[in-house]
């Protein structure tokens, strides 16, 4: 008899009334509470109930490599890399104590990685040779109202000499005109000044000439080098760099718009660095134009990146105009399209090339803009607007995943709340059809836990999707974690009831696929440990394994060779002991995944074109913007949705 499973407390409640019924006088509340909890853990552990919702397992690492996970990415070797940085923790970030681990979940084996910088909240994607990009963190941690005890401000650094670039390093003092001092919080380097010539009659060459040299330009936040309101200025000044003589002291100088003692937000880094899992070590790589603290990073079609979003360097939201390109080929970074997005935002590469913003985001930014999801176009900067999404003000901190097949091209967006610290959640999810002449969202089902904030979304290799954790409110206020997981299944538009984890995940949490099928789930930052939000909570730092219930349903299928290699349009043959039993093969890109937005996963379904004797014949897609260059793991399943255990094989151009 199979033990169905209706979820929640009152499912708890009732097992520990059935078991008071058993232990007979001992009607203590402890006793009851234990018998109940043993009864619920019996309940669990049998093979008919994980057979129908799956199987939850928590894993406590070894001490010293307990770190606070805010940013996970599977490699090609099967290995985790997860990134703490200073991980939420102003005293890590002071002491200069920045983390990452690299974990491997077959093994059981643990590294620490030397970590440059500070990555938390910065950015990554995966790069088609396997390699991850990490591009900007975190420069300062904010600073809230009455907490700020030296006045600080933005200074633009201009540099009038067109012969020479200039790095200023950090702690550089600008003088203003009545000679109070401000100091700089960071290294800064302003390029030369630029020079145009031109003659009054440019077309004969003739005429006199007329030079004009526009200054070279960097911002730098700076703050008075003693606390106190006696450094509050809010007026337009220019300052003098202090040290410098003659015509430097000319060429060089600040223009500070106002010093004030007002909330300061987090500021992000320039830095970038490549992830080399061979070697295990970071490789720096050129810095980026702009400093980025919350931005996203996409992969596209043609082995590019697009990076987009952030805090800058002075704690200002990105105005948009400072998009960037890197190029992995020649560790470049060039000029993108304009186009202003919140932090975070969630943008998936599509069939067509274009980029397809979902409008999930992580929240920083006006509530009035940047917020409507859309297709946008790279090639001309167009932005296609794509409407029909209900609660479209409760889009911070939702979940978006591209649907699996990644042919159908549908992306959904499950939950999210309301714009900053608001306690307003949603149980909405839609979903838009992006091969339509006029793509716009249709209502999915609603979440089965109700108005969710912070859910993370898996593929799994039998085409549905799990989605796990979250929380009713604001960073899991008023304990509001949701002990809940469920399964989205496209071909129905239904979810199902899934097992429960055990530990609530909120913000600064992640999930993602292993190659044998079963998802990892980590971190989680709530603000608050009790229901009266007065005592604070710890770093979430146990690991969360959750095993589908596809893996209990008998014998998985086995792929016993497949090449390590193809490129798009390829046939490819692999070896499995039954090809009968197959009933689909797909490519899923492995996850990068931070603050529950994960732009890099895709399931993309390849067509079986033969069977014979023990092997399977294999079409891929011709497209790159379907099938962008990089590792997949290439999983078959059967007519009973088990899968096997994937192979790593790399897709190229």
């Amino acid at each position: 008899m199979k033990i169905r499973h209706t979820g929640g407390r009152t499912r708890r409640f009732a097992l520990g009334s059935t078991v008071a019924l058993l232990v007979g006088g001992m009607n203590a509340p402890a006793v009851l509470g234990f018998a109940g909890d043993q009864y619920h853990q019996y309940v669990i552990n049998q093979p008919g109930y994980k057979a129908d919702y799956g199987h939850w397992q928590t894993l406590t690492l070894p001490t010293r490599f307990r770190i606070n996970a805010i940013h996970a990415t599977l490699l090609r070797t099967g290995k985790i890399l997860i990134v703490a940085g200073s991980g939420n923790d102003q005293n890590a970030f002071d002491a200069n104590t920045f983390k990452t681990l690299l974990w491997d979940p077959a093994k059981s084996t643990y590294k620490l990685i030397p970590t440059p910088v500070d990555m938390f909240c910065g950015g990554h994607t995966s790069l088609p040779d396997g390699r991850v990009l990490v591009a900007g963190g975190t420069l300062r941690y904010e600073a809230l109202d009455g907490a700020v005890k030296k006045a600080a401000g933005t200074m633009r650094v201009r540099n009038e000499n067109p012969d020479a670039a200039r790095t200023f390093p950090k702690g550089t003092v600008f003088t203003a005109p009545d000679g109070r001092e401000y100091a700089s919080t960071a290294e800064v380097t302003v390029p030369a000044a630029t020079k145009t010539i031109a003659r009054a009659n440019a077309s004969k060459g003739t005429g006199a000439t007329k030079v004009t040299v526009t200054a070279g330009e960097r911002q730098v936040f700076v703050e008075a080098v003693t606390a106190g309101t006696s450094y509050v200025d809010r007026n337009p000044a220019q300052y003098t760099v202090k040290g410098l003589t003659g015509a430097d002291a000319r060429n060089l100088y600040g223009m500070g718009t106002a010093m004030t003692l007002d909330k300061q937000d987090f500021q992000g880094i320039r830095n970038a660095y490549e992830f080399n899992p061979d070697t295990e070590l970071y490789e720096q790589v050129p810095d980026m134009a702009s400093a980025r603290w919350y931005p996203t990073l996409t992969g596209l079609g043609d082995g590019k990146v697009v990076t987009v979003s952030g805090l800058d360097d002075t704690g200002q939201i990105l105005s948009g105009n400072d998009n960037e390109l890197y190029d992995p080929a020649t560790r470049t970074w060039s000029k993108a399209p304009d186009r202003y997005f919140p932090t975070y935002p969630s943008l998936f590469l599509t069939a067509s090339g274009k980029l397809f913003y979902s409008g999930s985001n992580a929240g920083y930014g006006p509530a009035d803009k940047g917020r409507t999801p859309g297709l946008w176009n790279l090639k001309d900067n167009s932005f296609q607007t794509v409407d029909g999404l209900r609660d479209p003000d409760q889009l911070e901190t939702s979940s978006s995943v591209l649907l699996p097949p990644a042919q159908q091209q549908k992306v959904m967006v499950l939950g999210g709340g309301g714009v900053g610290e608001s306690p307003a959640s949603t149980a909405r999810t839609g979903i838009a059809d992006l091969t339509a002449p006029q793509p716009h969202f249709t209502p999915g089902p609603d979440l089965p836990a109700g108005g969710t904030r912070y859910l993370n979304s898996v593929i799994l290799p039998d085409d549905t999707v799990f989605t796990t954790g979250g929380s009713g409110d604001y960073r899991g206020k008023h304990r509001s974690d949701l002990l809940k997981a469920q399964t989205y299944h496209p071909d129905t538009n239904s979810f199902t009831t899934a097992a429960e984890p055990s530990i609530g995940r909120d913000y600064h949490s992640e999930a993602l696929l292993l190659p044998d099928g079963r998802v990892v789930v980590l971190g989680s930052n709530p603000l608050f440990a009790d229901k009266a939000d007065t005592q604070p909570a710890a770093f979430e730092q146990r690991i969360e394994i959750y095993s589908p219930a596809y893996l209990f349903h008998g014998d998985r299928p086995e792929i016993t060779a497949a090449p390590g290699r193809a490129a798009l349009g390829d046939s490819i043959t692999v070896s499995t002991p039954h090809p009968g039993d197959i009933a689909t093969a797909k490519l899923i890109r492995p996850s990068s995944v931070t603050h529950a937005t994960d732009v890099e996963q895709r399931s993309v379904a390849l067509t079986i074109t033969s069977r014979g004797g023990t092997g399977l014949s294999l079409a891929l897609p011709r497209n790159p913007d379907l099938l962008p260059p990089g590792w997949y793991m290439l999983f078959a399943t059967d007519r009973n949705g088990t899968p096997s255990v994937a192979r790593w094989i790399q897709i190229t151009a």
